[in-house]
């Protein structure tokens, strides 16, 4: 593997990146508080978010998506920035949708039956208009949120929480069929599957029970997982944090593979250029994005690579 070109740097614990079809890179900037773009070096603020935006995705309408977190406590510590516990200016989660055309944000959820949205982390949409999102929950210096996954329409008419409880639920992602559902957990350092009927509607019951679905086989060692990507081929590259790369898992089975990367915050991977041959990978603590050549061709997402 080739060594990452350095895109753009002096981010803010960056997160999110969506390749898009100019070239541009969308990105979150969580400890900033924005959506920007990055294009040729340089980076733009697209929109002020404020809290902690953190997955982002482009829906049917063309608008972009931001799952925001409510904001973290930060922790500097040298070069490097870190997030931490639920700050003391924490007002809940949401999704938004921001017009990226004029900058203007739209808050689309904040509850899910009469129960707040605590850390919406990441989503992905699927070829019906439909989004799945994780909640991640925040974390407290005695406590920690039991949270879960959710599937909402973009126009904001319906929400439903599907799978519960989940142990800090983060990246996800669809396989190329649409068939299963992919939910990285972030402090088990696991990835759950489950089977999908259709549209937001998992294959058998509502999951109430912390089994999972079915477990993905990984690789040993200590380690978070954060966001993915899925291949156009349907292995799943997992950020991975603590040994700092790109954990590819296949869940038709496989040997696990692992890709270093240049920060051990590594969290969030996206794919696009030609042939869908090149990563874009988020080194938070670092405040870089980076490109690196993928020697597999990512999934092309709905609504973006056409």
């Amino acid at each position: 593997m080739s060594e990452p070109t350095v895109l753009a740097e002096g981010l803010k614990f960056p997160e999110g990146p969506i390749a898009m079809p100019d070239g541009s890179v969308l990105l979150v900037e969580i400890a900033r508080g924005t959506l920007s773009r990055v294009r040729d070096g340089a980076v733009e603020v697209v929109a002020e978010l404020g809290g902690g935006p953190n997955g982002a995705a482009i829906g049917p309408d063309g608008h972009c998506y931001v799952c925001n977190n409510g904001g973290f406590q930060w922790i500097q510590a040298g070069a490097r920035l870190f997030p931490g516990e639920e700050p003391e200016n924490y007002a809940g989660g949401r999704i938004e949708r921001v017009n990226l055309e004029t900058g203007e944000i739209e808050v689309i959820y904040t509850h899910c039956a009469g129960q707040p949205l605590r850390g919406p982390n990441d989503l992905v949409f699927d070829r019906d208009g439909g989004f799945w999102f994780t909640d991640h929950g925040k974390t407290r210096p005695r406590e920690r949120d039991r949270t879960g996954v959710f599937y909402a329409r973009a126009d904001g008419s319906h929400i439903e929480e599907l799978i519960f409880p989940l142990e800090g639920p983060n990246g996800i992602g669809l396989s190329p069929d649409e068939d299963e559902l992919y939910v990285a957990e972030t402090h088990t350092g696991r990835l759950w599957a489950y089977e999908l009927a259709g549209p937001g509607r998992l294959r058998g019951e509502r999951r109430d029970r912390p089994d999972g679905g079915r477990l993905v086989a990984g690789r040993p060692g200590y380690f978070l997982f954060d966001s993915l990507a899925v291949e156009a081929k349907g292995n799943v590259c997992v950020a991975t944090i603590i040994d700092g790369g790109i954990t590819v898992l296949k869940p038709k089975g496989g040997k696990p593979e692992f890709v270093p990367m240049p920060d051990v915050v590594t969290t969030n991977i996206c794919f696009g250029g030609k042939g869908m041959k090149t990563a874009y990978v988020t080194l938070s603590s670092t405040g870089k994005l980076v490109s690196v050549p993928w020697k597999r061709s990512g999934l092309k997402l709905n609504f973006l690579n056409r």
